[in-house]
């Protein structure tokens, strides 16, 4: 099985900064994309950024040239770097995991449990 964990969300003020990471673990899985969404009080999910294995990144409007998504393949991590946050970021990130099983061959994507980030003065 494989696990994704989400780690470095909390209570920043507008204008500042926040590194999400994420983790994965596990066997038998070939990451071909990871990503991240989020989600406010009353929203729907979105997808924020997504960084495919060869490094191509994609982001929405919403926080193209403030958010950066960035991995380190070699250790099954991913990263989001937000700048310039405004209380609108205010949502819980969860980090996905895109891949192919080894077992089915099969596409699959696997969710971490969320971290909280909230933007506030």
């Amino acid at each position: 099985q494989v696990q994704v964990v989400e780690s470095g969300g909390g209570l920043v003020q507008p204008g500042g900064s926040l590194r999400l990471s994420c983790e994965t673990s596990g066997s038998g899985f070939s990451i071909t994309a990871m990503a991240w969404y989020r989600q406010a009080p009353g929203m729907q999910r979105e997808l924020a950024a997504i960084i495919t294995n060869t490094g191509s990144t994609n982001y929405s409007e919403s926080v193209r040239g403030r958010f950066t998504i960035s991995r380190d393949s070699a250790k099954k991590m991913a990263y989001l770097q937000m700048s310039s946050l405004k209380v609108e970021d205010t949502a819980v990130y969860y980090c996905v995991a895109r891949g192919v099983l080894f077992s089915t061959l099969r596409s699959s994507e696997y969710w971490g449990q969320g971290t909280q980030v909230t933007v506030s003065s």
